[in-house]
């Protein structure tokens, strides 16, 4: 009997071996492979798009802190006055702050600068007077946030715009 069990088993379709090794992967493995790798890539993915817009940030805050050394010259070329800043001209070979400020406007996605207007989440401004001036520029990593510096040296990361009307010189109110 044991015999005639062991020959019945020994033809059946479940014990048979292959000649051949088997090679590879099952179609499991191989999609559990690719959904890891699909995970992986959108987090770095994810990580790399806060780097980049964290980069810009910083660049536009540099080309507007870069302006008030600039200005500061330009001040003292222009018989010591900030009149005329915010627009591209030269006075006794110093510049003003217009290259500065277009470039940080430039980086926020912005095409061009305002001069003497109020601020907004899509505009980039710049005032002046013979006394005083203020840029404003909006960032790019967080909607709603603004780098505004002026004259007096104060410079801010704020959440609302500083520069509410075409007469305010004032970063700080």
């Amino acid at each position: 009997m044991l015999y005639v069990m062991y020959g019945f088993l020994k033809h059946s379709p479940l014990l048979r071996v292959s000649a051949r090794p088997v090679h590879g992967f099952t179609l499991i493995e191989l999609l559990v492979v690719i959904a890891i790798i699909g995970v992986l890539s959108s987090v770095v993915l994810a990580s790399l798009n806060s780097a980049r817009s964290k980069g810009t940030d910083g660049s536009i805050k540099s080309n507007l802190t870069n302006s008030r050394s600039q200005s500061e010259l330009f001040y003292d070329s222009n018989g010591y006055s900030y009149a005329n800043i915010c627009t591209n001209v030269t006075v006794a070979g110093v510049k003003s702050i217009f290259a500065q400020v277009s470039a940080a406007a430039s980086n926020a996605g912005i095409s061009s600068v305002t001069r003497n207007a109020a601020g907004s989440g899509t505009v980039a401004v710049c005032n002046d007077t013979a006394l005083s001036w203020a840029a404003q520029v909006p960032l790019k990593g967080t909607a709603g946030t603004f780098f505004c510096i002026d004259n007096s040296g104060y410079a801010t990361t704020t959440n609302s715009t500083k520069i509410t009307s075409g007469t305010d010189y004032d970063c700080t109110s």
